[in-house]
């Protein structure tokens, strides 16, 4: 090709040989009607690997040139190397925009009895990493039915889409998950700020080390989920081996109270399964070294503001809300209704335990216990 057609081509126009049309492909800039995420390999990126490649330079040393995966560069060299011809970044770059241009149906679109299955165990308010796992364990022989949770999540926070909600969705949530969002959440990080718990202590540092690396059961992890106004309150434990939870009621949401109930709700337990609990600094845990006399477990207390210091009571409490969302008056859930909740959270699948139910795991140790180790 001729200096005069390279540019005629460059710019998007005909190029004529001996008087004959030929085909031409436009400029990719012609084609891009949007800028590309960062994720995916750019036109640019692709040049460098062709030039690396040429130079001799292994995978692994072309990934770490390009911050890239080594598994990113395998895969672009193996979908587009042409045998006799080599790895062409041009038309690899070409062939990438008309591939993501392509309108791909989701697998819940077009399989129904998929769907219907999914819909129902949002219904029942699964999250999609226990409904994904749970279809491989239910539809072993029938990758059909087999779906990843991210492509639950694509179908429910597309837009304008009224795809997988249920019909029995309650009218606070916006969508089917258990969160209630119907888009994503950017995470970020906000500033430490001081406690203003002033109380002698003992601090979350204090705890030993069968509480902290859950390798013993009977480590509780506790805090309150707060109703309209602060004129109502729920405390929620959680066990940080087996992920049980227990809901205290409270007819006020003050210390004397929380006090009262904290003692009620767990001095059933054997001393082995009631070895210590893990607060937030909130002043409703004043009496704690009352409540650690009654029930003889030390209570700890996390570092002010630090609320993933009690991950497993965090999670739990984003759960709850699902039941008990911000902004209502918590007073009039009776403790029937909480028992309620409590059985339908310890008896639901989790991937942390191995696809096993919380409920199952505390009973297995309940039933270990000897009666010489039962709290009197």
């Amino acid at each position: 090709m001729s200096r005069s057609s390279g540019t005629n081509w460059a710019r998007g126009h005909k190029v004529y040989r001996n008087g004959v049309v030929i085909g031409f492909v436009a400029p990719l800039d012609r084609l891009a009607v949007r800028q590309i995420s960062t994720r995916y390999l750019s036109e640019d990126e692709r040049i460098e690997i062709a030039d690396l490649r040429r130079s001799g330079l292994s995978l692994r040393a072309i990934a770490q040139k390009l911050s890239r995966s080594p598994s990113t560069i395998s895969r672009e060299l193996r979908r587009n190397t042409v045998p006799g011809r080599g790895y062409r970044p041009f038309d690899a770059h070409r062939r990438a925009t008309v591939r993501r241009a392509r309108q791909h149906r989701r697998r819940l679109d077009t399989n129904s009895d998929l769907s219907a299955v999914v819909s129902e165990l949002l219904a029942q308010r699964w999250s999609p990493q226990q409904i994904s796992r749970h279809l491989r364990l239910r539809f072993l022989d029938d990758p059909s039915m087999w779906l990843c949770h991210e492509s639950i999540y694509q179908a429910v926070y597309q837009p304008n889409s009224r795809f997988l909600r249920p019909s029995r969705l309650a009218p606070h949530r916006r969508s089917p998950l258990r969160t209630g969002r119907d888009h994503r959440r950017a995470h970020h990080r906000k500033q430490r700020r001081n406690g203003r718990f002033q109380q002698p202590m003992l601090t979350i540092h204090d705890r030993p080390f069968p509480a902290i690396d859950r390798s013993e059961a009977g480590h509780w992890e506790g805090d309150l989920i707060i109703g309209d106004n602060h004129l109502s309150a729920i405390g929620t434990l959680v066990e940080r081996q087996t992920r049980m939870v227990r809901l205290v009621h409270l007819p006020r949401a003050d210390s004397d109270s929380l006090h009262a109930a904290l003692v009620a709700r767990m001095k059933d337990l054997p001393a082995a399964l009631m070895r210590s609990i893990t607060w937030d600094q909130g002043t409703e845990m004043a009496r704690h070294l009352a409540t650690t006399e009654k029930l003889g477990a030390p209570v700890y207390f996390c570092d002010s503001r630090s609320p993933w210091q009690r991950g497993s009571n965090e999670n739990t409490n984003g759960l709850l809300r699902d039941y008990f969302p911000k902004g209502v008056t918590l007073i009039n859930h009776p403790p029937a209704h909480l028992r309620a909740v409590e059985h339908e959270l310890n008896h639901r699948p989790r991937m942390v335990l191995q696809d096993r139910c919380p409920a199952d795991l505390f009973a297995a140790l309940l039933a270990s216990q000897k009666p010489s180790v039962l709290r009197r």
